[in-house]
């Protein structure tokens, strides 16, 4: 017999999960504040590391604030856009074949910052003529006509 889930919790597991197929990997956090006595999550900063498929030896770190609190707990909260984003080469950096080329770049990762219609992405731009790639971070909300952004860039040697 087939086994079915609530819909609330399949819409739940959808959204706590990053859309990307990228695997990406959390390497720390700190807490910012505590919420609610210490009682339930508090409010943190979380870097968190993933390597960009089209390109060898690409890794890049994201620190992202996560907002704590029941409402963080139960992942219904909204998350701030602020980030900061690095990228460095692990090793000889080798740009595939499949790599997209041209002005809108590829984007290589993403994660849900809202319940619904807000989330960071990365994307990837070839910068040939300086043997460069540059890596976009930046936030789907718009903030006064502009999105939150930040930028990296690894050499091609």
């Amino acid at each position: 017999m087939a086994r079915t889930f609530p819909p609330a919790l399949v819409l739940l597991a959808a959204i706590a999960l990053p859309a990307s197929a990228q695997e990406t990997r959390e390497v720390g956090y700190v807490n910012t504040a505590i919420t609610n006595l210490g009682l339930t999550r508090s409010h943190r900063v979380v870097v968190e590391r993933f390597d960009d498929p089209e390109v060898r030896n690409v890794s890049c770190w994201i620190s992202q604030a996560r907002t704590g609190g029941l409402s963080g707990m139960l992942g219904v909260a909204e998350d701030p856009s602020r980030f900061a984003l690095t990228c460095a080469a692990t090793g000889p950096v080798e740009v595939l074949p499949g790599a997209r080329r041209g002005e809108r770049g590829e984007q290589i990762y993403e994660a849900s910052t809202s319940l619904f219609f807000k989330e960071t992405r990365v994307h990837r731009f070839l910068d040939e003529e300086r043997r460069a790639v540059v890596y976009l971070a930046w936030s789907t909300r718009l903030v006064d006509g502009s999105p939150y952004n930040a930028v990296a860039v690894v050499p091609i040697r």
